[in-house]
């Protein structure tokens, strides 16, 4: 017996952290919830109580109870599908006009001189100011729905990528040229693991930027998708129907950012970073 005791202590030192593991694993995600969930009872209960009447700022239950209507007539379903698709289709071509004009302005001095001070200027002007020259060019239709949304998330891709080869340790790159690699082992095994976490964040960023354009895109005489319900609610007076619009656009925009931290979460395992144990 005694010799399979200092076994058993082993088995139960190494079983122990798995209980707090998994705790953290569910309240994480949990705690994010608590704050708009504290919100949402306080304003139930506020309207409840009769502190306010709930008109223009309708309480929880009746923007659910949209949501729920919506989703009966199958007119939800419709609406986020449409908007969904402009966004994955803007973003697919803003990440990639954004990531190859940032890597080739990071990379190339010559390039970075003579992109970067058109890029910055017209990366000052409002998105609501590219509407009508859209329509004008590409009609009112997807197209320049989809083009508007890859002007908003370009902008920061583009940044991002380029800033973050610009800040690669200039003594890492010596290295490799020490061991004189190659133009793509350079960029493989030095350039891409030092700007890959940037990226990550300046795709992330793009993402939220796209989520904000849509709404200006389906203002372009759209008949479908959040960004028209958001008008149709106020143009018939429907601020119930406003606030489940708005709602949906956030878990929408928050479900499509946790994909993307998801599939970087991988890629990203080598860090030994202040924020991957967990912060303070």
């Amino acid at each position: 017996m005694t010799v399979d005791l200092p076994a058993l202590r082993e088995s139960d030192a190494t079983a122990t952290p798995a209980a707090p593991a998994r705790w953290s694993r569910y309240a994480r995600p949990a705690l994010g919830l608590a704050l708009p969930l504290v919100l949402a009872l306080g304003w139930e209960l506020a309207v409840s109580l009769g502190w306010s009447n709930g008109r223009l700022v309708p309480p929880p239950s009746k923007v659910f109870a949209t949501i729920v209507e919506l989703a009966r007539s199958g007119e939800l379903t419709r609406h986020v599908l449409a908007t969904l698709w402009r966004v994955g289709a803007g973003f697919v071509l803003g990440v990639v006009a954004g990531t190859m004009f940032g890597a080739i302005s990071g990379y190339w001095n010559f390039a970075r001189r003579l992109l970067d001070p058109t890029v910055q200027a017209l990366r000052a002007i409002p998105s609501i100011a590219w509407v009508p020259l859209f329509i004008l060019w590409l009609g009112i239709f997807e197209t320049s729905k989809i083009a508007l949304i890859a002007v908003g998330v370009f902008f920061p891709v583009y940044l991002g990528v380029m800033g973050a080869i610009l800040s690669v340790d200039r003594k890492i790159v010596e290295v490799g040229r020490v061991y004189r690699l190659s133009g793509f082992a350079m960029i493989r095994r030095i350039l891409l693991p030092a700007v890959l976490p940037a990226y990550v964040v300046a795709l992330r960023v793009g993402l939220g930027l796209g989520w904000m354009f849509v709404v200006a895109a389906e203002f372009m005489g759209a008949s479908e998708g959040l960004g028209y319900l958001l008008i149709d609610g106020q143009q018939l007076g429907k601020p119930a129907q406003i606030l489940a619009a708005i709602v949906i656009f956030a878990i929408l925009g928050k479900l499509t950012d946790w994909l993307i931290e998801v599939a970087a979460t991988p890629l990203l395992r080598w860090q030994d970073a202040f924020g991957t144990r967990g912060g303070a």
